[in-house]
């Protein structure tokens, strides 16, 4: 297929605009390039930058033909926007055409979650005996910890750290600051890794002197450890315990906020916890804890 030139141009720079100027993640960056790029070829020869409305609903009835998901059509809607968006503001166009599209409504789904006995489960079997083993064993200690995102970890640096006080600084979507806390297990763990298994898990390679901007987290050969790695290890001991569940680092995330307000915490806190701009985010670990109790009450209440 082709793609305009003009347009081709205008997807680099939109690249650029969402990764260093809006600093997207990379899964959401790649993900809003790739369904940009998907329209645009499906554009062909025409020009990204003189379209009209009419043009944005042709190309949402050729996704309905086609079936796809209301996700995938809801996320491509709000890549449409946010790449007009740019185009209006760099002012290549004179109003954004997929400004008043609506959004099909998604299925409403509440994430799923690990017990506390499940998470006990993964911990307990991660091998500790060789460096790698003892770092991914720190690294799941703390995603349950804290209930901090995968691409959160894998950005720490030294100068992230404040362990005297149980405190970790993180830089979450759009590079907001926040401080997490972390038990004094997850503690006990992290620090064990950086005074003995991290200098050893890059065996035969040199490691720089550590400053703030070192990486916490490094792979075999010394470079900051990627998310994709984390979810390997989860991936390998899941598969190990034979766990009837499909587990993503993310559940440690859920898992994490589930808990807390299980427990009592306060919503506002365990929103400042995870970096929720809005509490509406935070307030669907609600649900799940009124599902959960009503499981369990079915489960156990002689008349249920």
């Amino acid at each position: 297929m082709v793609l305009n030139a003009k347009s081709k141009q205008d997807l680099e720079d939109f690249k650029s605009y969402i990764t260093i100027e809006k600093n997207f993640s990379p899964h959401t960056a790649k993900a809003y390039y790739a369904d940009i790029l998907a329209f645009l070829l499906w554009l062909g020869e025409d020009e990204c930058e003189g379209i009209s409305f009419s043009k944005i609903r042709e190309y949402l009835h050729f996704m309905q033909i086609y079936n796809y998901k209301k996700t995938t059509v809801a996320r491509k809607i709000a890549s449409l926007r946010t790449f007009y968006k740019y185009l209006h503001r760099e002012q290549k166009v004179a109003n954004n055409p997929a400004e008043n599209i609506i959004s099909p409504k998604r299925p409403k789904e509440l994430p799923k979650f690990l017990t506390t006995d499940e998470v006990e489960q993964i911990l307990n079997n991660v091998n500790i005996d060789t460096p790698a083993g003892y770092r991914n064993r720190a690294i799941l200690e703390l995603l349950w910890a804290s209930g901090m995102r995968i691409s959160e970890l894998s950005g720490l640096n030294f100068g992230s750290l404040n362990l005297e006080n149980n405190e970790i600084t993180v830089f979450g979507k759009g590079a907001k600051e926040r401080i997490i806390l972390i038990t004094d297990r997850a503690k006990k763990y992290l620090q064990g890794y950086i005074d003995y298994a991290r200098p050893l898990v890059a065996k035969g390679f040199p490691l720089p002197p550590v400053t703030e901007e070192t990486p916490v987290f490094i792979n075999k050969t010394g470079f900051r450890l990627q998310p994709k790695m984390v979810r390997n290890v989860i991936n390998d001991i899941v598969e190990k315990i034979e766990l009837p569940k499909k587990v993503t680092p993310h559940m440690f995330r859920h898992s994490f906020a589930t808990h807390l307000i299980e427990n009592g915490a306060d919503l506002r806190v365990v929103q400042e916890l995870l970096g929720h701009a809005s509490i509406s985010n935070t307030q669907i670990y609600t649900h799940i804890s009124m599902q959960h109790m009503k499981e369990v009450y079915n489960e156990t209440h002689p008349r249920a």
